[in-house]
């Protein structure tokens, strides 16, 4: 029988006790107020595990109204009903040079939730993603007799596989995005399950192509160039200028209009401050990225989840990569097994979009770029390449059976 069915089993049973006496109908309020006491800790430690466990956290309530939900939690998680003990904001940082300044606050947010293990003892852990840190803390939890469902599990067939054996000895349960990463679990057994990408649920092209365009003042006929820089201070530093300049040359020679689509975690301002451009003449949108990027011509993208965003919509993409040198050098030591840094490639096997690494990202080099996948010809193909991508990341309805993965693991 499924985690699912056996839920639902139980919650069935627990309405179906009916006061026939006083002691009946005593236990029957026993056990429904019992089941709304259960006490989950969710982390998140980046943007994309704060949108994805947000959307578990709505799950989980829709079938626990009761239940509490705290942790390390975004935006996201906390506007879904998750009580941050301690904000995303404050602790995530990129690569490992820019962690200096976040590292004093990142050790007393582990310091906090280790203590919270130890002496409260949550019916659950759920860690997302976010993998040095939830790592350590599942040892804890494993120590502390606290069951750990790890959901969206590091991309350990990238970096540091020694990693594998550790996450397979303190999870008791793996709810894995990726195809192919069951089979790098297999030890773990029936305990590993692939659940389906949340980004299907999340992600679709636009129905209107006129309605984005004029809603955000645009003519029929924009071909819109989509800028997108990231999520991070750090990542906006390296990226933002080039993309500029290389958007500036594709607009004048390709009659492109670039827009930035702005990520939740930045505002306009930052923008030039952080990424030292000025953007005369740049639209940038908020808060409606997915529209923008549906209806774009093509896109300039942030390694990252944006990547795979911007492939489930369709749309052709430049993917550029750059941090500072130390974190890229020890990067290139831990990094093994993959030959792509971008997930559309990764999980295509092969490059259907281009990929600029590190000193590669130049303004020159993106327009470059760009331009080999502008043709009618190419374009169409690349096309065609990244929809049948949407095939390999399963079915939609991830978060709905995580949430009763979890909810299963502490009936």
């Amino acid at each position: 029988m499924s985690i699912e069915t056996d839920v639902k089993s139980g919650e069935v049973a627990a309405k179906s006790i009916t006061a026939s006496d006083a002691g009946a109908e005593e236990l029957s309020k026993h056990t429904i107020a019992r089941a709304r006491r259960r006490r989950i800790m969710i982390v998140a430690g980046e943007a994309s595990g704060d949108l994805h466990g947000g959307d578990l956290a709505r799950e989980i309530l829709a079938r626990d109204p009761g239940c509490e939900l705290f942790g390390i939690a975004g935006e996201k998680m906390r506007a879904a009903g998750v009580r941050a003990i301690v904000e995303m904001e404050s602790i995530h940082g990129l690569g490992l040079s820019e962690l200096a300044a976040t590292i004093g606050r990142t050790v007393a947010a582990f310091r906090e939730l280790r203590r919270v293990l130890r002496r409260e003892k949550p019916d659950l852990l759920i860690l997302i993603d976010y993998a040095e840190f939830n790592l350590i803390l599942s040892g804890t939890a494993k120590r502390a007799g606290v069951p750990v469902l790890y959901y969206i599990t590091p991309q350990v067939w990238a970096w540091r596989r020694g990693r594998v054996d550790k996450l397979v000895e303190r999870a008791d349960r793996l709810a894995v995005v990726l195809p192919f990463e069951a089979e790098l679990y297999h030890r773990a057994g029936e305990r590993v399950s692939f659940v389906g990408h949340p980004l299907l649920d999340r992600v679709s092209p636009p129905a209107n192509r006129a309605e984005v365009l004029k809603r955000h003042g645009f003519s029929p006929g924009t071909r819109i160039l989509a800028l997108l820089p990231g999520s991070r201070r750090a990542e906006v530093k390296y990226l933002l200028r080039p993309m500029i300049e290389a958007a500036r040359v594709l607009a004048r020679d390709h009659g492109l209009e670039p827009v930035i689509a702005l990520a939740p975690t930045l505002t306009p301002s930052e923008l030039e401050e952080v990424g030292r451009t000025k953007l005369d003449g740049i639209r940038i949108v908020e808060g409606d990225t997915y529209s923008i990027v549906g209806v774009s011509e093509m896109a300039i993208v942030a390694s990252g989840t944006a990547t795979l965003e911007t492939a489930l919509l369709g749309c052709p993409e430049v993917i550029v990569y750059k941090v500072s040198a130390l974190t890229y050098v020890l990067g290139r030591m831990l990094i093994t097994g993959v030959d792509f840094i971008g997930m559309p490639n990764i999980l295509a096997g092969r490059k259907i979009v281009p990929e600029l690494i590190q000193r590669e990202v130049t303004a020159t080099n993106i327009v470059r770029a760009a331009e080999s996948i502008l043709s009618d010809t190419i374009r169409a193909e690349t096309i065609k390449s990244l929809k049948s991508l949407r095939e390999k990341l399963g079915l939609p309805g991830a978060a709905s059976r995580v949430a009763w993965m979890a909810l299963g693991m502490i009936e």
